[in-house]
């Protein structure tokens, strides 16, 4: 029996099915997870969101598996072997904001325990159900205060549909077997 998925997945790549089954708008709260998804929607800007699925596994292996503590340290040679490496999006201004951002994901982590506290605590925990927009005053809200920090590439936009990939807002339409 075939499952009724949401409308943008349906007749999609089987990459596109897992990731809308197995992570789209499943609550998230392992910062490693939060960070991975963080630096992969920023990367998404101006593109679509299959491109960076396909890619995923390669960013994972160019970005040392998204972790935090070695990607704070990248230096001027690693950003030029990321600018070399055809298998990711070879944009020097979101490789350098990832580096920039992973450092304050840490200070974040650092004020508040944890990135994950940080996040949710701005819907005190709870899931946001079906908005079914591109941006919200929630993402306005959390892109300003990020911004404020010293993100880049952290539009409302851009933070709508990481809410949305971390599962604080679950935009699973009400046809969905995940709704």
């Amino acid at each position: 029996m075939n499952k009724k998925r949401c409308g943008w997945v349906e007749g999609k790549e089987d990459i596109y099915i897992k990731y809308h089954d197995d992570e789209w708008g499943i609550p998230k709260y392992d910062d490693d997870i939060l960070f991975e998804m963080l630096i992969l929607e920023s990367f998404q800007a101006g593109l679509s969101w299959i491109t960076i699925l396909k890619k995923r596994e390669s960013f994972r292996e160019a970005f040392d598996n998204f972790n935090l503590d070695k990607i704070i340290d990248y230096d001027d040679a690693k950003v030029s072997e990321l600018m070399e490496n055809e298998k990711i999006i070879r944009n020097k201004g979101k490789i350098e904001a990832t580096i920039a951002n992973a450092k304050i994901f840490k200070d974040i982590q650092k004020e508040h325990g944890s990135f994950s506290d940080y996040i949710w605590n701005f819907t005190d925990g709870k899931v946001i159900k079906a908005e079914y927009k591109t941006k919200s005053e929630l993402s306005e809200k959390i892109s300003k205060d990020l911004k404020k920090k010293g993100m880049k590439y952290v539009g409302p936009t851009t933070i709508y549909s990481y809410l949305e990939s971390i599962g604080i807002i679950d935009n699973h339409t009400k046809d969905c077997f995940m709704f």
